[in-house]
């Protein structure tokens, strides 16, 4: 009877020990796969996250902007934003939308860096030449200290350019470049009446002349 009993307790513990330890190892083994992919997640996730640029570094990386005032011959004057760099004054030239006829570019350098806080302005024509000329005595007074009418300039036609001569009453352009002409080729002018011998001035011409011109 006791080796019965002690055969039937046998039997009951094996058979305990295999219903518990098939279903623990099929769990066990579920749990290590789990383990696995949520590790593989995570290890994946940094990555992709350095990958992603910040918003720091996407600031960063874009162009800066400048200011600009933008005046005279140009289709548009005024104020301007530009984003870019290495900006030149033809971009701004080209935010105000371009020049307009009678723009004078040839005192302006279009290809100069333009910086923050710089204001173009856009000659004209007619604009660039009064600029190029040489600034006038002051009133009552004559280039060398010689007395003129109060308010009027008084031309040396020695040296005075084609453009201020066409100042004088009655010169165009065609009889400055003749006044140009005439004195390199035959030297300076020793008076004021020495300027009839030059073609298309006469004496009624230099009555109006004489008392605005001097050698």
């Amino acid at each position: 009877m006791a080796g019965i009993a002690l055969v039937a307790v046998l039997a009951v513990i094996a058979g305990v020990q295999i219903v518990w330890g098939s279903p623990g190892s099929s769990f066990s083994i579920e749990r290590g796969e789990s383990s696995v992919a949520a590790g593989t997640a995570s290890d994946e996730s940094p990555s992709q996250d350095g990958d992603a640029p910040s918003a720091v570094d996407a600031a960063s990386d874009e162009p800066p902007t400048i200011v600009v005032h933008v005046d005279g011959m140009v289709a548009a004057p005024g104020v301007y934003r530009l984003q870019g760099t290495a900006l030149r004054i033809n971009d701004a030239v080209g935010a105000a939308g371009g020049l307009v006829e009678g723009a004078d570019t040839s005192c302006l350098n279009l290809a100069e860096p333009i910086s923050d806080g710089e204001k173009v302005h856009v000659p004209a024509v007619d604009e660039a030449v009064t600029a190029g000329e040489a600034v006038p005595p002051a009133p009552g007074k004559a280039p060398g200290g010689a007395s003129s009418e109060v308010g009027d300039v008084v031309v040396n036609i020695n040296t005075a350019a084609a453009a201020e001569l066409t100042t004088l009453p009655g010169v165009g352009e065609a009889t400055a470049a003749e006044i140009i002409r005439d004195r390199e080729a035959n030297g300076a002018f020793a008076s004021v009446e020495d300027l009839m011998r030059v073609s298309g001035i006469g004496e009624k011409k230099f009555a109006k002349l004489k008392d605005k011109i001097r050698v």
